[in-house]
Order: structure tokens, then sequence, then C-alpha cells
């Protein structure tokens, strides 16, 4: 039996979020001007800074108070293309089976010059909660590339992974960050790929 079922939300910080937010935090100067984020702001919040003119929070339905557009990434037709400046997709892209049509709909409400920033999981559990009978899909370097590729320039796609086998063990059981130390966190082995991480650039 796994030490948290919650992913270690509740004996502290995960350890795919520690990535994320070391992601996100090399990443801050691309959070700027107008900024939506799925689910909620939190990401914007602590990395945008005074850079950012417009926080915005796409859900996936209705009843989210914070969300100011609501729709599925496969089908936003009514989220005007060109719209955002960057966008912030953390550890959802899993849960749409048709992800190359929520790939190419970031591509296309991205303004010129605007970035995304993504997250995927590499070696996971599935979600116990109200969407694991959604998740579809993990990702590996090589996956989270070649879906960026057919939308974004090749030249314009950055992809990362971090994680090594302590890690990845350890969030399986859903221990929390502070029960790792900087070392056991920081090494990076690319044969266990925990998270996956994608900046990608739309052209000018």
């Amino acid at each position: 039996m796994p030490v948290s079922r919650r992913f270690g939300f509740d004996r502290g910080l995960p350890i795919d979020r520690y990535y994320i937010e070391q992601f996100l935090s090399r990443y801050a100067g691309d959070i700027r001007g107008r900024v939506v984020e799925m689910g909620d702001d939190t990401y914007i919040r602590m990395f945008g800074g005074a850079a950012v003119t417009t926080r915005d929070v796409l859900f996936v339905a209705e009843g989210n108070p914070k969300a100011t557009f609501v729709g599925d990434l496969t089908s936003a037709d009514h989220i005007p293309s060109g719209m955002f400046d960057c966008i912030i997709v953390t550890q959802t892209l899993q849960f749409i089976y048709d992800v190359r049509a929520a790939i190419k709909t970031l591509g296309r409400i991205l303004k010129p010059g605007g970035v995304v920033l993504a997250t995927f999981p590499g070696i996971t559990s599935i979600a116990s909660d109200q969407w694991g009978d959604d998740q579809s899909w993990s990702f590996t370097a090589l996956s989270a590339r070649r879906l960026f590729e057919e939308v974004f320039s090749a030249s314009n796609v950055r992809v990362e992974t971090f994680g090594n086998l302590m890690a990845a063990v350890a969030f399986l059981h859903g221990l929390a960050t502070k029960e790792l130390s900087a070392a056991e966190l920081q090494a990076h082995d690319p044969e266990y790929e925990l998270l996956v991480t994608v900046r990608a650039l739309k052209s000018e």
C-alpha cells in the first residue's frame, strides 16, 4: 500500500510539484502580459509578478468561481485566436484524450511571440480524485516533443525532464518533498522521467 494516495498533498508539497515550481521559476520571465492558467491562477500569482497585466483561468466545466473562460481545450472555438501572451498548463493534458486537438488550441489562442509552459506526468499513479476516470496518458520527452512540434516550430520547442529512481519511488509512495534531501530531489536521471516539461514559443 502507498503511504499516501493523494500524491503526497496530505503530507506537504508533492514531489512533482517541487519540479513544476522549479520549471516555472526558471521561465518566470515568460509569464507576462495576459496570462491564462488551467483550473486556477495559483502559478500566475506565484511566478507572474508585475509583468502580468491580466490573469485568466480556463476551466472545463461551469461552477468554478475563478474561471474567466469555461470550455474544453479540444473545442474552445469561443476563445479568440491570438489572445494570450502566456499559457500555463500544468498536469492537465494527461486528462484530455484528444491531446493533439488540445495542443492545437493552445497554439491558436496564443499571441505571436507568446509562450506555452506545460508540464505532464511521466512516471505516475492514477489520480484518485474526480479526475482519475479521465486520466488517459503519461508522457515521455520524445512524445511531448513530437506532439508540440506538430503545432510549434521545432526550434521553438524545449523539452526537459525531472526525476531519478529514488524520487520516482518516493512519488509513487506518496511521500512529500520534505521527506527527501535536496540532493535526492535534484539528482537527474534521464531514464526516470518523473515529470516532463515543455516551453513552446509561437513564432512572430
